[in-house]
């Protein structure tokens, strides 16, 4: 029987929009808790009056950047006794930067990308794993990418991020063996959110230029497919979900017939 998430506590990093914020829809939907973390703190407060409007859900905001990993520890050892056992962690909060040559990138793009989307999934892992092999039930599902297993011109760094999501996923559930705690990868193409606009620093017509032609992926297929591992039976995990547009066949081949 697939599990059922009434009551359970969900905490989503980056859930202030993308694939973020549609997880929080669906989980709301399915009846989880909800703890809430992002920089944006006026958009996570938004998203959480949305889910109690309109699931009548409960939310926690936890406003951190997952780049520190000291507030991170601060803040999930605050937790008070109704929020503190977490049973389902979505780490989201990722992000690309520039599409520049390896060799003339600025450092400061490798840092952002570097220390969101490796340290920031390893600082959250870790201080929210040990309770869950305290209290023997739990989940960590990690966004990574195609890009794990496609580099493409100008994105050399961000594929590698990616790349250490997956073997980092892959190690942990190593790590968790004997356990009952599930641990998931899931990997998309091409998504169309704020991602390209993150990349390219607020140049819309630029971004806009990554999904033209084409039909992208929504964030709400991801959160369909982050739900479907989080509610299999407790003896099934989802070791990794690898979904890409029908027009798209790799990290760089995409069909582009549609008018602009």
């Amino acid at each position: 029987m697939p599990i059922s998430l009434a009551d359970k506590i969900v905490l989503i990093t980056g859930a202030s929009s993308g694939i973020g914020a549609s997880c929080a829809h669906y989980f709301a939907e399915a009846g989880a808790r909800l703890i809430l973390s992002a920089r944006r703190k006026e958009k996570l407060q938004g998203l959480a009056d949305e889910l109690q409007d309109r699931y009548n859900a409960e939310s926690l905001l936890l406003p951190i950047d997952v780049q520190q990993a000291e507030a991170i520890n601060q803040a999930i050892a605050g937790l008070t006794a109704p929020w503190m056992n977490i049973d389902v962690l979505v780490n989201n909060a990722g992000l690309s930067r520039g599409l520049d040559k390896q060799y003339e990138a600025p450092l400061q793009d490798w840092e952002e990308m570097i220390d969101t989307n490796i340290k920031g999934v390893l600082y959250m892992t870790r201080a929210i794993a040990p309770g869950m092999v305290a209290r023997g039930k739990g989940h960590i599902i990690n966004i990574g990418s195609i890009a794990a297993r496609y580099t493409y011109p100008g994105g050399s760094v961000y594929c590698a991020t990616k790349a250490a999501v997956k073997v980092l996923t892959e190690g942990l559930k190593i790590d968790l063996l004997g356990t009952p705690i599930r641990v998931t990868n899931i990997e998309p193409g091409l998504v169309e959110t704020e991602f390209s606009d993150v990349r390219f620093r607020g140049d819309t017509d630029r971004a806009k230029t990554v999904y033209s032609g084409m039909t992208a992926l929504t964030p709400d297929d991801i959160a369909d497919s982050i739900l479907y591992a989080a509610t299999r039976p407790a003896h099934v995990n989802i070791s990794e979900i690898y979904l890409i547009p029908t027009d798209q066949s790799s990290g760089t081949l995409i069909n582009r017939s549609q008018p602009a």
